[in-house]
């Protein structure tokens, strides 16, 4: 806090045991990076990176190196565990000078690419599971198949909203310029350095005391006339850094243009899933409408077969008394029992047509 002039909540951000989503900062005299896992405080001339030991850290601290141009190792603060990069303190650029990117700058790019890059990996990770997952759902749907289906949608769902947020802070950062300049830790630096003069006379020795109402009277409008003058003068250029974060919210954008597509996918093979299931469902409530229509026929056929198994005296319950009467009961049975089928089967028939010229059956 006294080297970066960073009140405590914005630190607090920092902390692994707490949980803050990803954000950028700009501040007097430092940004605060909190990118996914790159935890970092960048200052005109060094950057304080948390926790260095992290695996997956040595890739972002390898390129941080490399374009930085460290030619040393770098320093760790044994009191916080922290890492120390350190920059050209004296490359500070003049106005006027030749165009250098500033050493913030340098170090947010390499923040920003390591995030895109950490993200687009672990989109295209996603695409190659997710693909021949749900292609094989659509194929066999089971218990199995739709349990890894919808784990990758839960991971689709998380990695949407961190590569949303980051997206959104950058367009926020573009679209505020006053946030962009508080950035400019760099230049700010120069024109502090430029602004402060070498040194100062006092005229209040030299002036009369009947001067001295009128002196404090018209001081007033000259410190207002030059601060204007002053906050006109240092109004930057946030040119390059609008740039530079454009540059990457492309980037971003594109990533999650890739989420946004698989997760149509998901939603187009949802339906298709969903109209499957439908179609199944009304193949079984068509057989059970037929299944029903069979029973009821069949419940005609055991009336008719009731009716005559009752105990009633008539002819064709008799014993026969001649071969011939035996003859005419046994034709008079079977003529019976094929007319009391062939009446059940004509009823099935007349109910299935009947429920397919009202389009109930197909």
């Amino acid at each position: 806090m006294e080297i970066t002039g960073l009140p405590a909540r914005d630190l607090r951000m920092l902390d692994p045991q707490l949980s803050y989503p990803s954000t950028i900062l700009g501040r007097d005299r430092a940004v605060v990076v909190n990118l996914e896992h790159v935890k970092a405080i960048v200052t005109a001339a060094e950057v304080l990176v948390r926790d260095p030991g992290n695996p997956r850290l040595r890739p972002f601290l390898q390129e941080l190196r490399a374009r930085l141009a460290l030619p040393d190792a770098p320093t760790t603060n044994p009191a916080t565990d922290d890492i120390e990069l350190g920059g050209d303190r004296g490359n500070v650029p003049m106005p006027g000078s030749a165009k250098i990117q500033p050493f913030e700058f340098k170090v947010l790019e390499v923040c920003l690419e390591h995030t895109c890059k950490c993200m687009e990996s672990e989109t295209l990770a996603l695409e190659k599971e997710a693909y021949p997952a749900l292609d094989k759902l659509t194929s066999k749907v089971s218990t199995l198949n739709l349990e890894h289906v919808r784990q990758i949608k839960s991971r689709l769902v998380e990695l949407t909203g961190r590569v949303q947020k980051v997206r959104d802070d950058i367009e926020q950062l573009v679209d505020d310029d006053t946030d962009m300049f508080e950035m400019y830790l760099t230049r700010k630096l120069a024109f502090q350095g430029l602004n402060e003069p070498s040194g100062k006379v006092d005229s209040n020795k030299h002036a009369s005391p009947d001067h001295e109402d009128e002196k404090e009277e018209e001081g007033s409008g000259d410190d207002i006339e030059s601060s204007h003058g002053s906050s006109a003068f240092v109004k930057p250029d946030v040119e390059e850094l609008e740039m530079l974060l454009e540059a990457y919210f492309v980037q971003f954008d594109g990533t999650l243009n890739k989420l946004c597509h698989l997760r149509d996918y998901v939603d187009d093979t949802e339906d298709y899933i969903n109209m499957m299931l439908d179609e199944k469902q009304n193949q079984l409530l068509q057989m059970g409408v037929m299944l029903t229509t069979a029973t009821v026929v069949i419940t005609a056929g055991i009336v008719v077969v009731s009716l005559f198994g009752m105990n009633i005296h008539i002819e064709l319950t008799l014993d026969p008394e001649t071969p011939e009467m035996a003859r005419i009961k046994n034709r008079k049975f079977w003529e019976t029992t094929w007319a009391t089928v062939a009446g059940c089967a004509a009823i099935y028939i007349l109910a299935i047509y009947a429920g397919k010229k009202s389009k109930y059956l197909q």
